[in-house]
């Protein structure tokens, strides 16, 4: 018997499945879904449309999902950056009226109600998040990016969509560091340990998978212990860590439930008292 296909990267239900799956699911009938935009700062997405169900990820403001389903305030989603599928409130989309321009660079930053710093803020925003500038204006020497209705943020919190930060991966995840964690999370208010590496190298260009069991089968090469250096990864059960050089590594994690640097061999050693020795390691 074959083994059904990820429920976290593909859409089916016994009433409903993505198209691409006409074939290889049996569903009712099949949808191509529609085009929508996350409309508010983090968007939780959940295994079921209910918000007592824990976080699986979060998607960004800014970021594209295709709508596959909508019932009683609830929307079943695939996101389309890493084809991530759960449910979120309907309130949480907008339709897609113009492309984002821009996209964050600050872990955290604000949008305020107008061009300057002293006005009221309207919400934060974490780094990956996508805006649509439509102007420009500069008080008291800083510039800032207008935003539709004429909300505005910090002109150089952000970058042009296609763009990339400079520095690599690991530089980006060190700005992280005293981050709260957070189980699913995967903005600068809260993060897990994949949403770590996914979000990091997201932002210098590079694409990841979400989950952690996703990344120690599919990104990168593996590697031996003694070949660890900056940029690659350490795995464990349920858990991965990115390395800053070949001694420490940074990681998202519940034992200091923050974004930390810690030894190599001290974390094997204190991990391994729970979670039994490093699963393996890869090269990215």
């Amino acid at each position: 018997m074959s083994t059904p296909p990820d429920r976290r990267l593909n859409a089916y239900r016994p009433d409903l499945a993505e198209s691409r799956l006409r074939g290889v699911v049996q569903a009712e009938r099949y949808v191509e879904g529609s085009v929508a935009r996350i409309s508010v700062p983090v968007a939780p997405l959940r295994a079921k449309p209910d918000l007592a169900c824990g976080t699986d990820t979060e998607l960004l403001l800014g970021e594209s999902v295709r709508v596959l389903d909508t019932n009683e305030s609830w929307c079943w989603v695939k996101a389309d950056l890493d084809g991530y599928v759960g449910y979120l409130p309907e309130y949480c989309l907008a339709p897609v009226v113009k492309s984002p321009t821009h996209i964050v660079t600050a872990p955290r930053t604000f949008v305020y109600t107008g061009h300057d710093l002293r006005f009221p803020t309207v919400y934060p925003l974490s780094m990956g998040s996508r805006l649509t500038v439509v102007d420009e204006r500069e008080t008291r020497g800083t510039r800032y990016f207008l935003l539709d209705g004429g909300q505005a943020v910090i002109a150089n919190h952000c970058i042009e969509v296609g763009s990339v930060v400079p520095g690599d991966y690991v530089s980006v995840a060190a700005r992280f560091v005293e981050t709260p964690y957070l189980w699913g999370g995967r903005s600068g208010f809260g993060i897990d340990c994949s949403g770590l590496v996914q979000l990091s190298m997201m932002m210098v260009g590079r694409q990841a998978p979400r989950d952690s069991d996703m990344q120690a089968t599919g990104l990168g090469t593996p590697i031996g212990r003694e070949e660890l250096t900056r940029g690659d990864l350490v795995f464990w059960k349920g858990h991965v860590a990115l390395m800053e050089d070949d001694e420490t590594l940074i990681h998202a994690n519940g034992h200091t439930m923050t974004v930390a640097r810690e030894g190599l061999e001290a974390s094997i050693e204190r991990i391994g008292w729970l979670y039994e020795q490093p699963t393996g390691y890869r090269r990215p």
